[in-house]
């Protein structure tokens, strides 16, 4: 995301990065929870839902962004996102900090893997 922001200023990136969220947002059910979580990562929270489910939905954000043209100015641009997964109680994690933490463990692989990757963690 560093190259959007570099070519289109602050202002841009954080054009493109509502216009995720949104994209975000009515990608998930009503009740689930869609978070800025730093930067240019987000946090989802699927509550009850079972681990393959949940990797679908992942992978249907993936390609939407990927085939979504965002405006920046009097551009367009393509991006493309990685996506990290951990479940409970799948991954046995104990508190929510450990969760988030092997979210971006898996996020951490898909985007070593080539980006643009959906990885579930395997702990």
């Amino acid at each position: 995301f560093k190259k959007v922001n570099d070519t289109f200023g602050h202002d841009g990136g954080d054009k493109v990065l509502r216009e995720i969220a949104s994209l975000l947002k009515n990608s998930v059910r009503k009740y689930d929870t869609v978070a800025r979580y730093g930067g240019e990562e987000f946090v989802l929270l699927l509550p009850g839902a079972p681990l393959e489910p949940t990797s679908m939905v992942a992978e249907r954000i993936r390609r939407l962004v990927e085939r979504t043209p965002f405006d920046v100015g009097k551009t367009q641009i393509r991006i493309t996102i990685s996506l990290g997964i951990s479940n409970f109680p799948v991954h046995r994690i104990k508190s929510k900090e450990e969760l988030v933490k092997m979210a971006d463990l898996a996020l951490y692989e898909a985007k070593m893997g080539g980006r643009n990757r959906v990885c579930i963690f395997k702990g």
